[in-house]
């Protein structure tokens, strides 16, 4: 409170001093935002070191020219000046399937993350700091590359109002853009005099005409019971619960990895995700459920295509061949024809038949969200986002039982890997991550990969999320680090784990930074925390090793994950960023979330630890009244790499844990590995207890004390600034 009454009494102070200033300083501060706009209007492809005269073009660089001729060349039909081309599908999906790569075929940028503006004359793509090296290469000198959280780089907003002129308009298709975003850039440009204007249908769906993939239109499978833990019917009746909480009738489920959740249902419509395009209307008043899928009528009856399950979607969401219900006892779900036009009609009659509200999710799009009456709409994480991320029992133990798994098959990998680099056998990324997808799988369970394997070696693995390419293939040596990031899916869960090697001599340099991302690591994984706290206060524990030397890491620290579901599962996540349109969700019981810090030098290596973790009940010696104190446990069960450690660094207490987490690996993956000799040593042989010389303990203890309270206080600064 203190801190928040000093700001209060500064903005006071300061509000005052303005009204009475001279008229003087107020030509000065509009001066100043004419510099401002100036500079930002000014920014430039040249701006870039690939831009610069002389520069060779990396291989992996996209011609835009034509592309982006193509879309101006529609401006004018579409009453607009400039148009904003997201990353997200419909479903506002991280990962969208490869028919709604819009952004990425627009501007050439494959990462995940980006947002794409298109003006008359000039172009700029906004990403963060896992794409800046990436964006960099990708991009042809048409685009200006705005790396977000640099001091001077505008926000999307902060740019069209600095290039567009009042009386102008700035487009976007409403369905990929959530409300809440709109909302705020529509407000901002309003006081500027430029009209934020839906365009539909999509421009880019328009000049996209040769070479698109078709939309996605997998097999859908239903999910066994010993694997989801509860029954879609049983999820139903939960939402009816929490939609009575808040007067809601009905609620609209758009996100595809909730649909899958909701109704126990797998399917491949997402590389690496196992999703289906869906949407889906709970309502509560009338006691029914509408699922909308594509290739409805054919999908119903087919024979499973997933050797677990031998039910029929039609038998297992217990509806009539046609999808309807009628006739049918006991709870039954509609299945309707996947349509944005179908599902409009049945909201919009949905709605006028209730006078309840009707209950959208924070990604809700701006096209869903105004098909509803203003007065009538709650926009809230829904249950079905809150519900998923609290794994059930069933869900805990399938978790730990996949990352055992995963891990002798990851092991058996990396054993062979380190024996064969070592003796001189050629290894590249691209075979690196062909040969460990070939042992994932051949894993019990395996759905296949999680993610496109992040395998980088030297230079390569400073891009943050870099996947290796026939174009950047390098060798994997004993002269450089390698890191390598990779997932599976399986039945009962799914893994991202990240471990980062040397298979030579490394320098103390590149060992400090290995270790102080270890102590990092481990820091956050033996936090004891209060319950109620977002993962942004506690995000900078990790952090706080590479601080103390000047260092850091442009990503957050951990991301939830989902179980046989999405590898970045919100609403829950640990990053010191933050938005308005993203709500985040207080870390609780059961959610996994992942522990990722990591460090990446520019044009020479990158190192990144990544383990899963759940969030359980910490026991502790007292119990404060009232309170109720969390931790984690984790799952992941791969180990460190010793030859990479600088014991110096360490405190007696990190040195306990990083012990005791080997013994776990041990214990639990030494008597899988009895078939591998060769995965077997080499597991033993990183599990091997550390110790810390008598004269470096104490002092390292006290310098991790005193650090880890300087960050504990960041992080509740940074939360009360928030």
């Amino acid at each position: 409170m203190r801190g928040a009454s000093l700001l209060f009494v500064f903005v006071v102070v300061c509000g005052a001093s303005v009204l009475t200033v001279d008229d003087g300083i107020r030509k000065r501060s509009k001066r100043s935002t004419t510099v401002e706009l100036n500079r930002i209007r000014n920014m430039s492809p040249s701006d870039r070191p690939n831009c610069q005269p002389g520069a060779t073009a990396p291989a992996i660089q996209v011609d835009t020219t034509q592309r982006l001729s193509d879309l101006r060349n529609r401006f004018t039909a579409a009453g607009i000046s400039g148009y904003l081309v997201p990353s997200e599908d419909a479903h506002q999906s991280e990962y969208p399937s490869n028919y709604d790569l819009r952004r990425e075929f627009i501007s050439g940028m494959s990462g995940s993350a980006g947002r794409a503006v298109i003006l008359g004359n000039k172009a700029a793509m906004w990403t963060d700091g896992r794409y800046f090296l990436q964006a960099e290469d990708e991009l042809d000198c048409n685009w200006i590359l705005m790396k977000q959280g640099e001091d001077g780089v505008p926000s999307v907003t902060e740019w069209v109002e600095a290039n567009l002129m009042s009386g102008q308009s700035f487009g976007v298709n409403t369905y990929l853009i959530k409300n809440i975003e709109w909302t705020e850039m529509s407000t901002a440009l309003d006081k500027k005099g430029i009209t934020l204007r839906g365009v539909n249908p999509d421009l880019i769906d328009q000049i996209w005409t040769t070479g698109r993939p078709a939309q996605p239109n997998s097999p859908i499978n239903a999910l066994p019971l010993k694997y989801a833990g509860k029954s879609w019917e049983d999820k139903i009746n939960d939402m009816h619960t929490a939609m009575a909480e808040k007067d809601a009738d009905i609620l609209i489920v758009s996100g595809l990895d909730e649909t899958a959740w909701l109704f126990n249902l797998r399917a491949s419509d997402i590389d690496y995700n196992p999703f289906f395009l869906s949407y889906a209307i709970v309502n509560r008043a009338a006691n029914t459920t509408i699922l909308y899928i594509k290739d409805f009528a054919n999908k119903l009856g087919a024979t499973p295509t997933d050797a677990a399950t031998t039910e029929t979607v039609q038998e297992h969401l217990n509806t009539g061949a046609s999808g309807s219900c009628s006739g049918r006892t006991g709870l039954c779900v509609t299945v309707k024809e996947y349509s944005t036009q179908q599902l409009n009609t049945d909201l919009t009659a949905a709605v006028s038949s209730t006078n309840g509200y009707a209950w959208v999710s924070f990604g809700c799009s701006r096209a869903i969200y105004n098909s509803i009456p203003a007065d009538r709409v709650i926009q809230d994480n829904t249950p079905a986002a809150l519900q998923k991320a609290q794994k059930n029992t069933v869900e805990q133990q399938g978790m730990r039982n996949s990352h055992i798994r995963d891990a002798v098959a990851l092991i058996k990998f990396l054993a062979k890997l380190e024996k064969e680099v070592k003796e001189g056998k050629r290894w590249t990324e691209v075979g690196a991550a062909a040969d460990l997808k070939q042992h994932r799988l051949a894993v019990k369970d395996n759905r296949g990969l999680s993610f496109s394997t992040i395998a980088g070696s030297g230079s390569n693995g400073a891009v943050i999320h870099y996947f290796p390419t026939n174009d950047t293939d390098k060798a994997i040596t004993t002269s450089d680090m390698f890191l390598l990031d990779s997932g599976g899916q399986y039945l009962d869960g799914t893994t991202d784990v990240t471990r980062t090697f040397h298979f030579g001599t490394p320098t103390a340099f590149e060992k400090e930074c290995y270790t102080r991302v270890l102590m990092g690591h481990v820091d956050f994984a033996d936090l004891v925390f209060v319950n109620g706290h977002v993962g942004r206060e506690i995000d900078t524990i990790a952090r706080r090793p590479l601080w103390d030397v000047g260092l850091q890491y442009r990503h957050g620290t951990g991301h939830g994950i989902g179980m046989f579901l999405s590898v970045h599962e919100g609403p829950g996540r640990i990053s010191l960023s933050h938005a308005s349109f993203i709500h985040d969700e207080p870390l609780d019981e059961f959610q996994f979330f992942s522990d990722e810090p990591g460090y990446y030098e520019d044009g020479k290596f990158g190192i990144r630890l990544e383990n899963i973790v759940m969030v359980k009940k910490a026991t502790t010696k007292y119990q404060f009244p009232g309170t109720t104190f969390l931790t984690f446990e984790t799952v992941t069960m791969v180990p460190y790499e010793p030859h990479l450690i600088n014991k110096a660094l360490l405190s007696q207490r990190e040195v306990d844990w990083i012990n005791a987490y080997h013994r776990t690996v041990q214990d639990t993956i030494g008597p899988l590995l009895s078939d591998d000799a060769l995965a077997a040593a080499w597991l033993s042989a990183r599990t091997v207890p550390m110790s810390l010389e008598n004269e470096t303990g104490s002092g390292s203890q006290l310098t991790a004390f005193v650090s880890l309270v300087v960050a504990v206080l960041i992080s509740q600064f940074l939360f009360l600034s928030v």
